[in-house]
């Protein structure tokens, strides 16, 4: 490690958690103008819900490439040439004027959601067991990057009369953060060199990384379906203003990122299996109070899940690095690959049920069931290991 100092430890965290922030920014960019893509393109449902889950796809399964790559090389250099390259899917979507070219560069934006992975990996390594859990639920926070997307790209794009410069202005942003990681961030330790075969193994051997997948499918996959989904489902069932819909998503989106860095600290106290009990319990009762159809009980029930997915996000990534500390751009790919599949298809599902019931409800009941099951599995291990928040890996 290069420097052990408090100064050098914090200066490497603002660093990550800027670049995630900047990268999720241009992440949640189509979720946040959906609505004008919308209009302006005579989308249905189920073709709009396809646009604004399109990123999130290629976001989800190249994390785990790119935690591999994040250990083996560093995340200095990966995480810089993610921020560089993010320019050229904006680029593309900006000087895109039909749908299937939108959808073509939306699938290579989703590039930018792999960030999260190679963070992890990055910031991990300079801070000790003890205190992973609040430094990674602090680097987390960086998802605010999509309710800064959800609440002034809107904004932006009616102040400039088109949505083209909107993107340019984002994706520009990520570009010069690029610039400015790869100056100044720095590896703890240098990436190890292990075949791709051998990061592989650990997966096969070590099912407790499968058991965390599902836990931040259902924690992290709520947090993105709902904020790429919302400014969408509150205008469709609601009938609110975009620019009302944005700011109700952007708090949604800020609440749970607030919460994330509270669920890695509880988890450095409680244990992270004890905290994922009562997130997976609230998750239940959040699902439940979604599905009337009045904006009351949803936006009880909306903020409630955003409190709860947020700490669950937290207290999940306080267990990866604890239990698999040489292999955590590994792990982390593919329970953050699994997480991002959970932002994938409930988007999709939620625009289908609409365009084929003009109802809501199957969706907010199948999350309630994936809340129950993630509680029992949750309440199982903190009864089989009653001194450790979640069982070792098995060798």
């Amino acid at each position: 490690m290069q420097t052990t100092s408090s100064s050098g430890q914090n200066r490497q965290l603002f660093l990550s958690t800027l670049a995630f922030a900047f990268s999720f920014a241009v992440w949640g960019l189509l979720g946040a103008l959906a609505p004008i893509f919308k209009k302006e393109l005579q989308l249905s449902q189920t073709q709009t819900s396809l646009m604004i889950a399109i990123p999130v796809l290629l976001g989800s399964i190249g994390r785990f490439p790119m935690g591999i790559l994040a250990d083996r090389y560093g995340g200095r250099l990966v995480m810089s040439l993610l921020l560089l390259f993010a320019i050229i899917p904006a680029a593309g979507i900006a000087l895109s004027s039909s749908y299937p070219s939108l959808l073509f560069w939306a699938f290579f934006l989703g590039l930018a959601g792999t960030s999260f992975s190679v963070g992890v990996a990055f910031t991990s390594k300079w801070f000790d067991a003890s205190h992973q859990g609040t430094a990674l639920g602090i680097f987390g926070a960086g998802n605010i990057g999509q309710s800064v997307a959800v609440f002034f790209a809107p904004r932006l794009a009616t102040a400039f009369g088109s949505w083209h410069p909107v993107v340019w202005i984002f994706g520009a942003s990520s570009l010069v953060w690029g610039v400015v990681f790869w100056l100044f961030a720095r590896d703890a330790k240098p990436g190890q060199a292990r075949k791709l075969s051998e990061a592989l193994a650990i997966l096969g051997r070590a099912p407790m990384a499968w058991l965390l997948s599902l836990f931040y499918f259902v924690t992290f996959g709520g947090f993105v379906a709902m904020g790429v989904y919302l400014p969408t489902l509150l205008t469709s069932r609601y009938g609110l203003e975009l620019s009302d819909a944005g700011l109700r998503t952007a708090g949604f989106v800020v609440l749970a990122t607030i919460m994330r860095p509270i669920g890695g600290w509880l988890a450095d106290r409680l244990g992270g299996a004890r905290i994922l009990i009562g997130v997976y319990t609230v998750i239940i009762v959040a699902a439940l109070l979604l599905i009337p159809t009045d904006i009351a009980s949803f936006t009880v029930g909306a903020l409630s899940f955003a409190a709860a997915v947020g700490l669950g996000n937290g207290a999940v990534f306080k267990l990866v690095p604890e239990h698999f500390p040489t292999e955590t751009g590994t792990v982390t790919g593919l329970v953050g690959a699994f997480g991002g599949l959970g932002g994938f298809f409930p988007p999709l599902e939620l625009g289908f049920l609409l365009d084929k019931t003009g109802s809501y409800t199957a969706g907010f009941v199948a999350l309630a069931i994936m809340g129950l099951i993630c509680a029992v599995l949750a309440l199982s291990l903190v009864r089989r290991t009653p001194n450790r928040s979640i069982p070792l890996q098995a060798n």
